[in-house]
């Protein structure tokens, strides 16, 4: 019988969530492992006070993803990685937000997997959380909102094309979350109204949350779409929906320092 040989890898990769951009809500183990990597490969949205904690001796490569402009494949990122694990010990994918929530950290610990390589996830705070937080927008409130649902706005998404039932989701939870979908607003709104959401449901999107670039625009259904066309309010932005968004005028001045 043929002798089968395996692969070996002198280190580990990690997923690590780099979280929204507010260095200070970097985990503690993400950050050290910033600062002992020998590779970081990281994404398009990770803040410049987060990449500044990656180590002098780390080599650096761009593998950034945004809307119109791919630095990297998919399956080219995965490669790298693999590669890298070869011959050093710690490799660090730096992802946005959660590795999981809405960042393929999922498709690449599977790819990683399926060649062998050693993986270890590092959590990390998710924007959908973070930045209606540092606008002062709670997601839950016993006297507003006990459910919230997080959907990507996104319909596209490589060979997988999300079907979302945006009727569902209208009626799913009281506050409702919506990831990349500023470009998309337009086909999302009429939709959530179709669902049974009242036209004057308050909704806010919270631009570069946790940032000093912070920015806020808060309408209805009605009226955001045009808000968004007259302001020309711009991605990356995370959208929130329901009654909770009422409580923005009374809290936004107790958010935190950006």
């Amino acid at each position: 019988m043929a002798r089968v040989e395996t692969q070996q890898y002198l280190g580990k990769v990690y997923l690590v969530g780099a979280g929204p951009g507010d260095p200070g809500l970097m985990t503690l183990k993400g950050k050290q492992l910033l600062e002992h990597a020998d590779v970081v490969v990281y994404d398009a949205l990770v803040s410049p006070p987060i990449l500044a904690m990656i180590g002098d001796r780390a080599e650096r490569i761009d593998a950034g993803k945004r809307r119109g402009r791919h630095s990297k494949l998919q399956s080219e990122t995965t490669r790298i990685l693999i590669e890298k694990a070869r011959t050093n010990a710690v490799v660090v994918r730096l992802k946005g937000g959660d590795p999981f929530v809405f960042g393929r950290g999922g498709e690449e610990m599977e790819d990683l997997v399926k060649a062998g390589v050693p993986v270890e996830v590092v959590p990390g705070m998710t924007s959908g959380i973070a930045a209606p937080a540092y606008a002062g927008i709670p997601l839950t409130h016993r006297g507003h909102s006990s459910s919230v649902t997080f959907v990507t706005g996104h319909e596209a998404a490589g060979k997988y094309r999300p079907q979302v039932n945006w009727g569902a989701i209208a009626q799913g939870s009281e506050t409702i979350v919506i990831y990349m979908g500023i470009h998309n607003l337009a086909n999302i709104v009429p939709r959530l109204i179709e669902g049974g959401l009242r036209p004057d449901t308050p909704i806010a999107l919270v631009r570069w949350g946790t940032l000093p670039e912070q920015e806020e625009l808060v309408g209805t259904l009605t009226t955001i779409v045009r808000q968004v066309e007259e302001t020309r309010f711009e991605a990356p932005a995370i959208a929130v929906i329901g009654k909770v968004v009422n409580l923005y005028a009374t809290l936004s001045n107790c958010r935190p320092s950006v």
